[in-house]
């Protein structure tokens, strides 16, 4: 049998979510600002950045609520957010 060590947990600033959710809400905006001003792509172009802009929201709004699902102690909470 193969040894069965434990694996060691990531540390926090590994496991969390909200510097990429940041960083992906920034590159967003700062491409909608770029076609937004330039005309790069057309209007096709400036929506793909606006959904973009709206997935980081929308996530930024999901961590929040786990994250208070976490502190209320709700059993169907995500694992592992501090």
């Amino acid at each position: 049998m193969a040894d069965e060590t434990p694996i060691p947990e990531l540390p926090a600033r590994l496991r969390a979510p909200e510097p990429v959710i940041v960083v992906g809400m920034v590159v967003w905006l700062v491409a909608t600002v770029v076609v937004w001003l330039t005309d790069l792509g057309g209007d096709r172009a400036l929506t793909v950045c606006l959904v973009g802009l709206v997935v980081g929201v929308a996530g930024t709004l999901l961590v929040f609520a786990q994250k208070a699902a976490v502190r209320r102690g709700s059993t169907s909470a995500q694992e592992g957010l501090d």
